[in-house]
């Protein structure tokens, strides 16, 4: 049977190398595999999009010759699916409105594990809420394919999640999970950053009796100083019209420990990519969380960093 995997950016600017980073894993897995690779724009928030970073996107992978299959989907056009998928939950008890604050939650020390108080107080029915999902009151467990086992204990009657938001934006882990479900995404390659939100979407799969894909969490890029190579951090844009392609290709394959061949630098980004898929290999992926480095691609410090524990 054919896999599918996804790459799936956040119009808040253009990709940067870390992007491309997590694109070309992404890509290199599925194809490797004679599978599908789809790209999902996750546009939910609209008041952080950056205008034309949506085609600047489209434009930049191309311009690295990393294709997609099918056409581009937006989750700014899946609400219904989003809508119909938070109904249920509520109509099935898993999930409930909440109306705290985040001053309130600072007060009762419940802002990285949620306390359950609007389920035991439910708010009235005229307030403007948000939405969280249940999670689980038994340990949640994984294996990915990079990192290995990882096990999250049960924490009972804390930890319930957003899923829609007061401001009225369907949350992230709603649509990533719908989304990956009705795209039937079941190869998921994506930055260590994201490994400890996969529990709550196991969560939510668990809840909407929908499949658990595979998950395989590469280390991202940092600066010196620990920060995430981000749009945040100044990490340089990448230019759908620039001629560093094929060595920043490269330089990509050498931080996923793929080895690439000295004249592979003097080649073509087909012949890069196409040497790339065939000699694939997952299990050489550094399994750490991350690897520093210039804020353009370029070595400061290849030097292994503690690994989670």
């Amino acid at each position: 049977m054919s896999c599918t995997g996804r790459f799936a950016p956040s119009p808040t600017g253009p990709l940067h190398f870390g992007s491309l980073l997590a694109a070309l894993a992404s890509y290199l897995d599925i194809r490797a595999q004679g599978g599908r690779w789809l790209l999902r724009i996750e546009d939910l928030d609209p008041p952080r999009e950056v205008p034309g970073a949506s085609e600047q996107i489209i434009r930049t992978l191309e311009h690295y010759h990393l294709y997609w299959d099918g056409e581009v989907s937006f989750q700014s056009q899946r609400h219904a699916l989003y809508e119909d998928a938070l109904q249920q939950l509520i109509d099935q008890g898993l999930a409930y409105r909440c109306q705290c604050s985040r001053s309130q939650l600072r007060t009762r020390d419940a802002l990285l594990a949620y306390d359950g108080w609007c389920e035991r107080h439910p708010p009235p029915a005229s307030a403007r809420c948000a939405v969280r999902a249940r999670y689980p009151a038994t340990p949640l467990t994984f294996s990915d394919r990079i990192q290995g086992q990882r096990r999250y204990p049960a924490t009972p009657g804390r930890g319930d999640f957003v899923i829609f938001r007061r401001d009225g934006l369907f949350a992230y882990q709603l649509a990533v999970v719908i989304d990956d479900a009705e795209q039937g995404i079941d190869q998921i390659v994506r930055g260590h950053d994201l490994i400890d939100e996969t529990p709550r979407q196991i969560a939510l799969q668990q809840h909407l009796g929908l499949a658990t894909p595979s998950y395989a969490h590469i280390p991202v890029l940092t600066n010196a100083q620990g920060q995430k190579l981000s749009k945040q951090t100044y990490a340089p844009a990448l230019s759908p019209s620039s001629s560093d392609v094929v060595p920043l290709l490269c330089r990509a394959l050498d931080l996923l420990g793929q080895q690439p061949p000295a004249e592979l630098r003097d080649g073509s980004a087909d012949d890069v990519l196409a040497w790339a898929v065939a000699h694939w290999q997952l299990e050489r992926v550094p399994r750490r969380p991350g690897i520093v480095v210039a804020a353009d691609g370029g070595a400061a410090d290849d030097g292994p960093r503690a690994e989670e524990g």
